[in-house]
C-alpha cells in the first residue's frame, strides 16, 4: 500500500509541486506516532526552504490529494518539510545537494577498526558513495554496508 500511495504521489502531486518552483527530494507514507503520516520533504536551491514555502505547497496540493485519494480513503496527516540541513543522503537528488561537500559516512561494520569515515562527496550510485579523503584518497562504500551518509555542517 505504501509504494502505491507514493508512486500515486509521484505522479500526480510531485509534478504541481515542482511547477511551483521546489524540489521534491522524496515523498513517504508510513506509520508515525499519530498514525499514517504522507510526508512531501521539498528544497529550493539555493536559499532553502521557510515555513511560508511549506505552507504554500500544502495549500497547492491538498484539494489535489482529495480529488484523486491517493490513500483510497485510508486516514493520514499530510506533512510537507524541508529536507533539513542534516538530511541523509539517500538518492540522486540529496546527491546533487551535497556533491563536492563533506560528508561523514558511517558503516555498519568496521573497515580496519574504523565505522566513520569522512571525505567530499564526489560520487553516488545505486551501488554505494565515492568520497575524497583530506589526504586525496578516493573511497568506495557499498550501499548496503553504510548505516548513514550525512553532510558536515559547520557554523
Amino acid at each position: 500500500m505504501a509504494s502505491k500511495v507514493v508512486d500515486r504521489c509521484n505522479q500526480h502531486i510531485v509534478p504541481i509541486i515542482e511547477n511551483l518552483g521546489y524540489d521534491v527530494l522524496e515523498v513517504e507514507y508510513a506509520k508515525k506516532v499519530d498514525g499514517m503520516n504522507l510526508t512531501f520533504y521539498i528544497d529550493k536551491q539555493p536559499e532553502g526552504i521557510s515555513l511560508d514555502d511549506c505552507e504554500r505547497v500544502n495549500n497547492a496540493i491538498t484539494d489535489v490529494l482529495d480529488e484523486i485519494n491517493v490513500t483510497d480513503d485510508a486516514q493520514y496527516i499530510l506533512n510537507v518539510s524541508s529536507a533539513g540541513l542534516d538530511r541523509p543522503i539517500k538518492n540522486q537528488k540529496d546527491f546533487l545537494r551535497n556533491k563536492n561537500k563533506q560528508v561523514e559516512v558511517k558503516l555498519y561494520t568496521a573497515i580496519n577498526k574504523q565505522k566513520v569515515f569522512v571525505g567530499e562527496l564526489i560520487a553516488f550510485d545505486d551501488n554505494g558513495y565515492t568520497i575524497k579523503t583530506s589526504t586525496g584518497e578516493e573511497l568506495f562504500f557499498e550501499k548496503e554496508k553504510v548505516a548513514i551518509c550525512l553532510p558536515v555542517i559547520e557554523f
